[in-house]
């Protein structure tokens, strides 16, 4: 039986593990001498960054309708927000379709460093990608990918030392154009991937991988179920990601709820 996204944070929160959510840099308490706890902070800044996938269409403007979009970040958003409004938590997605890390590196003054996050989540790659496969210029190689990743890390860390970076792992599954230059997008995209898993344990950042989510989710239903041109997920789809992304921020930092 499918798990709603309500039940499955709260069933988080039943294994003391801490509820759904992450912390923030509010203060640090090392459990070992690998691991650091952190508290949330009232107020505290959540920002997504990306490609069309962390886009989802979201609202240009300061309506909260639509502020979030309708995709993974909007899952996230909704929930932690509902479940921990006393924590008056902030999010802002700064997605844009069709963005390489390049791109991102464009506007990380204004779309990233001039917000001031305490929580910075990033999934960027597969644009990245089909510049090689599909020859779109300016082709990003995965060297380049690695030394803008890892730039950008570098800068945000200098103003923010205490920021806690999410880095999602980009994906995708064998349907469409995807399907069409499978050997050539799969070739490339696990090279990626590593680029992320890696600069993710450089920074001790948040590790989320998304790719084996799916795969996994394709052993009960067809890949186009989940991600419907092997790159965008569907709705189900997405909220695969959110669930995910929960699931691997919660393992590395707790949340407590003030006087709790």
């Amino acid at each position: 039986m499918t798990i709603s996204r309500r039940k499955f944070i709260k069933g988080i929160a039943l294994t003391s593990i801490a509820t759904a959510c992450f912390s923030s840099i509010e203060s640090f308490s090392a459990m070992n001498n690998e691991t650091r706890k952190l508290k949330a902070k009232n107020g505290m800044v959540i920002l997504f960054q990306g490609d069309s996938i962390t886009d989802g269409n979201w609202g240009r403007n300061l309506d909260p309708n639509h502020i979030m979009g309708h995709g993974y970040a909007y899952s996230i958003a909704s929930c932690l927000g509902a479940d921990f409004p006393e924590k008056k938590l902030k999010f802002h997605n700064r997605g844009i379709s069709g963005n390489k890390i390049i791109d991102l590196a464009s506007r990380w003054q204004s779309d990233t460093l001039d917000l001031k996050p305490d929580l910075l989540s990033i999934l960027v790659g597969v644009n990245d990608s089909s510049s090689v496969v599909l020859n779109w210029e300016p082709i990003i190689s995965v060297e380049k990918y690695e030394a803008e990743f890892s730039s950008l890390l570098q800068k945000t860390r200098e103003v923010f030392p205490n920021i806690v970076l999410v880095l999602c792992e980009p994906f995708i599954l064998k349907v469409g154009k995807v399907a069409e230059n499978w050997d050539a997008y799969h070739s490339d995209m696990v090279k990626r991937q590593a680029v992320v898993r890696k600069i993710a344990t450089q920074f001790n950042a948040v590790f989320v991988g998304f790719q084996e989510v799916f795969n996994k989710a394709c052993k009960k239903a067809s890949a186009d179920y989940w991600i419907w041109d092997g790159v965008h997920p569907t709705v189900a789809g997405h909220e695969l990601l959110a669930r995910e992304w929960l699931k691997q921020v919660e393992r590395k930092i707790s949340f407590k709820i003030a006087n709790n």
